[in-house]
């Protein structure tokens, strides 16, 4: 049996990827480089380059034995989905959408899909459950709630079982990979950033939020915990689990403010903050409940306390300051 893991070569994809292999999978990664990193993709993978919108999928199904498919190939800026819906849309949508039919063609009937806790949008009560109503505010959240819409009626159409993960803030690393965007959009490795003399300071993104300190709150989960997760829910899937849409969170949300805090005191740098207006997009608190996941498929954070994250990360920038060291 072989996983086919699109967008692994990325930061979630590579965890992932690195994770498989080391239970002794045979994995096959799907990636155009565009944010992901040849040299983050484990050497006992097999690395196919090219788009998902292109790729002789059917080939790569029947030349590999593919058995089932982990789907991270995604654009993941709230801030940039506003300014190019149609990017976020052809990319996540479109292309969810080609695979799956591709997967249905080669009978290929299990894929965990990397979906996002922004299908609920404004939260109407926290921690967030599977069933809170889904209102994305963004193109990027309701570009992974529709392609969530296609997975459900390829299940009903085509019996193609899905896990459908929604989590948010990736965070962390481990000393051999990491985080490495090109432009950094995410708040931790911005800050680690500022601690490494990158940038002069960061932004926080509006601080008269309903929220206790005012600056937004976010759950904050491992990369190796999310990795750990994709597995489980795998195994799920091929055990003959049914389909699922199942939130990722570690029990508490963290302010801007607090992760800023954290990284001062991991880095003891004085990490200058500067406030700039709210962004479009933005709810102001996201913390999912992941009582089910727990329950189902008998997920543990390991890493669930904000400075064990911001360290790990820590320990990945300050040993690897131009990340792979594959952009200029």
């Amino acid at each position: 049996m072989t996983v086919l893991v699109t967008g692994g070569a990325g930061y979630i994809g590579s965890f992932t990827v690195a994770a498989l292999l080391a239970r002794g999978e045979r994995v096959v990664v799907l990636d155009n480089l565009s944010a992901g990193h040849r040299a983050a993709v484990p050497p006992e993978a097999s690395l196919i380059v090219a788009e998902l919108a292109d790729a002789d999928l059917a080939g790569i199904f029947e030349t590999h034995s593919i058995d089932a498919v982990i789907h991270f190939a995604a654009l993941t800026s709230v801030p940039e989905s506003v300014q190019k819906p149609y990017s976020y849309f052809h990319n996540n949508t479109a292309n969810t959408l080609r695979l799956v039919e591709a997967m249905r063609q080669a009978g290929v009937d299990k894929i965990v899909f990397s979906s996002t806790a922004a299908v609920y949008g404004e939260p109407q009560s926290n921690p967030i459950t599977e069933d809170h109503p889904k209102n994305p505010q963004s193109p990027y959240g309701q570009s992974k709630y529709f392609s969530e819409q296609i997975l459900a009626a390829f299940l009903v159409a085509h019996g193609v079982r899905h896990v459908a993960l929604r989590y948010f803030n990736a965070s962390g690393g481990a000393i051999d990979r990491g985080e490495d965007h090109t432009p950094e959009t995410h708040l931790i490795p911005i800050a680690l950033q500022v601690a490494l003399g990158q940038r002069k300071s960061m932004s926080i993104f509006g601080t008269d939020w309903p929220t206790p300190d005012g600056t937004c709150v976010r759950d904050y989960i491992h990369i190796a915990d999310l990795a750990d997760a994709h597995l489980r829910a795998l195994d799920h899937l091929r055990s003959g689990g049914a389909s699922l849409q199942l939130n990722l969170g570690n029990g508490a949300g963290y302010s801007v403010a607090e992760v800023i805090a954290a990284a001062r005191r991991v880095t003891g740098h004085a990490i200058p903050a500067v406030e700039a207006p709210r962004r479009a997009g933005d709810p102001s608190t996201l913390v999912a409940s992941s009582e089910a996941a727990r329950r189902i498929l008998g997920w543990q954070p390991k890493f669930a306390d904000l400075e064990s994250i911001v360290e790990s990360a820590w320990r990945w920038h300050h040993a690897h300051p131009h990340g792979y060291g594959d952009r200029t």
